[in-house]
């Protein structure tokens, strides 16, 4: 590359990064339902028909910055892992799980965007999928490497779900007992109910001590996941 085209792809980048951490001040300020790429210019001191060379929609732009709020969620939950990746797999679940609040209540903004209401007249492409799936295949491959090793408890199902649990097991973890992954999405899905419910004020008057309750709530979550030495004869597949 030339140093012409060098200096290029660095002022786009910059001008890039200026475009983004305006639309999330705009974010902040009014919500996504109201992000304008109009306004975003009118901020930053540029015509609208340069900032559509970077974003020719604001729902690209919507994009991008899912697509960098999922990435940021999923380092974070990552960097949490690392610390703890020799120790228990339950211990490992619950640090990810607070990982994944401490981002949410630090940038509730971005937290509101990826986990919040939809953005009317929004549909999120297939290309912020592999980012939002970050922190579901963590966990996937905590409760993996459980299986792998020592096992992990399981719960009967009942008939009626169990061609469901095999689908979602084929589709998602297909190394895991069909048991084991209807309990895993179940508690995922109450991992980010109860971030929800503290980022989005629904624990006001509730709770107070709020990071032990999350800590023995996620540990609890682990349990029923089977984060437990499965015990002789408890167990189904």
């Amino acid at each position: 590359m030339s140093t012409a085209q060098g200096a290029r792809a660095r002022a786009r980048t910059e001008v890039t990064a200026a475009i983004k951490d305006e639309a999330r001040r705009q974010l902040a300020a009014e919500g996504a339902a109201k992000l304008s790429l109009r306004a975003v210019a009118r901020e930053l001191g540029m015509v609208s028909s340069a900032l559509y060379r970077y974003f020719p929609s604001r729902d690209e732009l919507l994009t991008a910055l899912i697509i960098d709020a999922y990435d940021s969620l999923g380092e974070a939950a990552e960097a949490a892992y690392a610390k703890v990746r020799g120790e228990s797999p339950a211990r490992q679940w619950v640090a990810v799980c607070e990982a994944v609040r401490e981002w949410g209540l630090a940038r509730p903004h971005e937290y509101a965007l990826i986990y919040g209401s939809p953005v009317p007249g929004y549909t999120a492409p297939s290309t912020t999928v592999p980012a939002a799936a970050r922190v579901g295949l963590l966990l996937i491959g905590i409760v993996r490497d459980a299986h792998q090793d020592k096992g992990v408890a399981q719960w009967k199902l009942p008939a009626e779900l169990r061609p469901e649990a095999r689908r979602m097991a084929e589709d998602l973890a297909p190394d895991l007992p069909p048991a084991v992954v209807v309990v895993l999405i179940g508690a995922w899905a109450q991992l980010f109910g109860l971030v929800n419910f503290e980022v989005f004020g629904q624990f006001n008057r509730v709770v107070e001590d709020r990071g032990t309750f999350f800590r023995h709530a996620a540990g609890q979550l682990a349990h029923h996941v089977g984060l437990v030495y499965p015990r002789s004869g408890a167990t189904e597949r």
